[in-house]
């Protein structure tokens, strides 16, 4: 999966008071943390959201099987639930960089914690334990305010805090711990909860809340760092400036709508499989829901060190084609890969179907890393308003939370397992056009300036 990239509007991570000092410290007392590009007065703040990712992924692939099987969903409707969750998860994960300016990163980041905690329980201990649906709807759906606020908002502290010569070294750390926990190590915590401890679904969904609690807790004792603890910007017009420009740049460049929509398709068919696919394996390949939790385990665990090679490979073959080739095209090949291997190699009867399965899987993670050099294109559109930029591109990522069940829910009917395989492939083409579109937009590339007007310490 491409890295869900956010920067704070409003402030500069080189013009920063808290920034400046601690470059100085950093440059004055080198050690291998500050090597690595993780901030040690952050650092355990990393640790709590990897904790609190992980209790959040824990659900993802486990939510449709169990409320179909134990509450009487279908399919579509779990589709319309995570639809809803989805549409919570973009106005936050749109809102968060801005919050983060204007309350400071971690009032932002104690808002989402709490939001996750309260509703989580309430959709535990009254909506599940009532079967009423509506409660179901609300508590679910409300509580997709939660994740968003607590990662992005300790981003948005990292960017105020990192030194600016390891600034992109410290995004990264975010997206490492980001990424293990939801939904890889969460797929494998669920994997261990059933397979191993014998827990069922229910008790599983505990388990979420206590690496919840843990994360949030880990992160609130273990920073101490102030310059999140107080507003980012002086006058809070800058933050209602840096939303309206958001939308208004996808409303006047075509580009950046391009932009928003390739990485909305990117994260589709991950939010979309999460709801059909547990089924798929259960009733059409025979497997249990344990072996497709470690399928999704193998797709991010490959995924994450991929991350970083494409957006190596970016900046050398260039951006727009790392998107097109392996990222688009790669992810449609191996998208279809995922439903037609499994199908012919249990027909031929071979022993080592599901290991060939894995291996597509292992691919389609790869696919998904190849989106990595969005975000650059994205702030290449707006490099003077790179803040307005992103809140665009994460919209994308936002949208594709609801998009994908949304699909689910509309299309799972007429269409079935297979159609929605062929829909997903699909969708990736035309990422794969709509990405090749955008070659101008890497400097030294295709007659564009070797040089445009970013800011020398965003690039460094």
């Amino acid at each position: 999966m491409a890295p869900q990239a956010l920067t704070h509007p409003g402030t500069h991570p080189s013009t920063h008071p808290s920034t400046a000092a601690g470059a100085t410290n950093v440059l004055a007392r080198p050690r291998l943390l500050d090597r690595l590009g993780l901030p040690r007065p952050l650092l355990w703040g990393y640790v709590g959201l990897a904790l609190f990712m992980v209790g959040d992924g824990v659900e993802t692939n486990i939510l449709a099987p169990f409320l179909t099987g134990d509450h009487g969903f279908s399919i579509p409707l779990v589709g319309t639930l995570v639809t809803v969750y989805g549409v919570a998860v973009a106005i936050a994960a749109f809102l968060s960089a801005a919050l983060s300016d204007l309350w400071g990163p971690r009032r932002v980041m104690m808002i989402g914690a709490g939001i996750w905690v309260v509703f989580n329980l309430l959709f535990l201990t009254v909506a599940l334990t009532s079967s009423n649906i509506m409660l179901i709807f609300v508590t679910y759906g409300l509580r997709g305010f939660g994740y968003p606020f607590f990662a992005y908002g300790f981003l948005v502290w990292i960017t105020a805090t990192a030194n600016p010569r390891h600034l992109a070294s410290s995004i990264g750390w975010f997206y490492v711990a980001f990424t293990a926990g939801l939904p890889t190590l969460g797929a494998l915590v669920a994997t261990g909860a059933l397979d191993i401890f014998h827990l069922s679904m229910y008790q599983t969904l505990w388990v979420s809340l206590v690496l919840v609690v843990s994360g949030a807790v880990v992160a609130f004792i273990g920073v101490k760092d102030k310059t999140g603890r107080k507003p980012l910007v002086d006058n809070p017009s800058e933050v209602v400036t840096v939303l309206s420009y958001g939308l208004k740049l996808l409303a006047t460049k075509p580009r950046v709508l391009l932009v928003m929509l390739t990485r909305m398709i990117n994260s589709i068919p991950t939010y979309g499989m999460a709801i059909f696919f547990p089924a798929l394996f259960v009733d059409r390949f025979g497997w249990s829901i344990g072996q497709f939790l470690i399928l999704t385990t193998v797709i991010y665990a490959v995924n994450i060190p991929f991350n970083l090679v494409f957006g190596a490979l970016g900046d050398r073959f260039g951006w727009s084609r790392t998107v097109t080739w392996f990222g688009a095209v790669l992810c449609a090949v191996s998208m279809i890969g995922l439903y037609v291997v499994p199908v012919y190699a249990i027909g031929q009867g071979w022993p080592f179907a599901y290991g060939l399965t894995l291996l597509v899987g292992a691919i389609f993670g790869i696919g998904l890393a190849g989106f990595v050099p969005l975000s650059a294109i994205a702030v290449s559109l707006a490099p003077q308003q790179p803040g307005a930029a992103m809140s665009s591109y994460n919209l994308g990522i936002g949208a594709a939370v609801f998009a994908g069940p949304l699909l689910v829910a509309l299309l799972y009917g007429p269409l079935g397992a297979l159609g929605l395989v062929v829909l997903f492939a699909a969708l990736y083409l035309v990422a794969a056009v709509m990405a090749s579109v955008l070659r101008g937009t890497q400097p030294g590339f295709h007659g564009v300036p070797a040089r445009i007007p970013f800011d020398d310490a965003r690039l460094n």
